[in-house]
């Protein structure tokens, strides 16, 4: 390469050079030490103090809880849509896919319209038991939220890896006198067991870091993306919020790698 070619590179780089020194780089390091500012133990805060412990417990179960119940009903759907074809197919799968458009917020507000103290059943359980039955801002509401968000990405994710499997090895299967169950067994779980694991990871990760719907509905039911925003906003407590966002970054980051840990092992198999 020549010096006018280098030259030419580098004032190209430099750009994103700049970019991800400013906006990234120079504030993951700031996030990294504020909290040694308020001492070194700040940085354990999530493990010493119950009220943060059960908070960053209840963010890793109900995303646990939203990832297994989005896999089990994504996949369903899924792979129903792509092995069937009917009248009006494409409109049903743009109608399941058109919560991807809509933010958090959005549809934090859907549950409270349908469990909220003015909502629907709020509003049929008056008229039907005398008593107003609510449940959009406690763990369920939360968990309808965050299940409405995830399922449209594995919806799409499960429908396109079956439109890709290889339908030989199921006929094969089906020719040797294989049962459905041991079809879906020994060839749809081993076929679509990457995207699982990739798509598992997602959904995971995003749940983990939500932070409009549980803004919306959280008020009963604490999980650590709105302790972290109440540590700086309501308290100006900028340590605090960044051992927290650290722990639920280490959290997420770990989940992630085991799931690519777990992929590369399935994929050398």
């Amino acid at each position: 390469m020549s010096p006018r070619q280098r030259l030419l590179l580098a004032g190209c780089a430099a750009p994103a050079g700049v970019f991800f020194l400013a906006f990234w780089l120079l504030p993951v390091l700031r996030l990294l030490a504020l909290p040694a500012e308020k001492g070194w133990g700040t940085y354990f805060v999530v493990l010493t103090d119950g009220r943060y412990m059960e908070s960053m417990l209840n963010t890793v179960l109900l995303s646990v809880a939203v990832t297994l119940a989005t896999l089990v009903i994504g996949a369903t759907v899924g792979i129903y849509l792509a092995r069937r074809s009917f009248f009006g197919k494409r409109l049903l799968l743009a109608l399941l896919t058109l919560p991807l458009s809509f933010p958090g917020v959005i549809i934090g507000f859907f549950v409270i319209l349908l469990g909220g103290r003015q909502g629907l059943v709020a509003e049929l359980s008056s008229q039907f038991f005398g008593e107003r039955i609510t449940f959009a801002y406690g763990l369920l509401g939360l968990f309808l939220a965050y299940l409405y968000f995830s399922l449209p990405r594995a919806i799409a994710t499960y429908a396109a890896a079956a439109e890709a499997m290889d339908l030989q090895l199921e006929e094969a299967a089906r020719s040797l006198g294989a049962s459905r169950l041991r079809i879906v067994r020994d060839v749809w779980l081993p076929e679509l067991a990457p995207t699982t694991v990739a798509c598992g990871a997602i959904l995971f990760a995003t749940s983990m870091g939500a932070f409009g719907t549980a803004f919306t509905l959280a008020s009963k039911f604490e999980v650590v993306p709105i302790t972290i925003y109440n540590e700086f906003t309501n308290y100006a407590n900028f340590a605090l919020a960044a051992s927290l966002s650290i722990a639920l970054g280490i959290v997420t980051w770990l989940a992630l790698f085991l799931t690519r840990q777990f992929g590369s092992g399935q994929a050398a198999r």
